[in-house]
């Protein structure tokens, strides 16, 4: 799970995603720590958001996992 959700962090920081705040955060973490960094940050971000859900049973919203 670790891997996938490394890789996962990997195509959106290396990618052309349009309009991801995600992406956005990520990329100022990379700036301020370093690449390496920041795909480990995001990864774990994602891990939290999937986290909710499943726990929740709540739909993805893009503006409230980037808080």
């Amino acid at each position: 799970m670790r891997t996938a959700l490394y890789e996962a962090a990997n195509i959106i920081l290396t990618r052309p995603v349009k309009g991801s705040q995600l992406k956005s955060w990520a990329a100022k973490v990379a700036c301020r720590a370093g690449m390496k960094k920041a795909k480990v940050a995001l990864a774990r971000k994602l891990a939290v958001v999937m986290h909710r859900m499943l726990s929740d049973g709540t739909c993805f919203d893009p503006k409230l996992a980037a808080a």
